[in-house]
């Protein structure tokens, strides 16, 4: 599910996200790297948080009310 959430942010967000938690840079490293500056760098991950966040929420709400009403049915 997170992967696939992943691949729904925009290339900049995702690459942010990829480069500090995979590559394990810093923000000022992913800043050099990008040709941003660091403070850029950590508004892009925080809206890629937020959106990460948004679409994991509603995804798991989906798969709760499916699973509600698939209990339901079975009943």
């Amino acid at each position: 599910m997170l992967l696939r959430t992943l691949d729904h942010l925009p290339e900049q967000e995702r690459l942010v996200v990829a480069l500090y938690y995979y590559e394990h840079l810093t923000l000022k490293e992913i800043g050099r790297a990008l040709g941003i500056s660091e403070s850029r760098v950590s508004q892009v991950h925080t809206r890629a948080m937020s959106r990460l966040r948004l679409r994991l929420q509603h995804a798991l709400d989906a798969e709760a009310k499916h699973r509600a009403h698939r209990d339901l049915r079975e009943r």
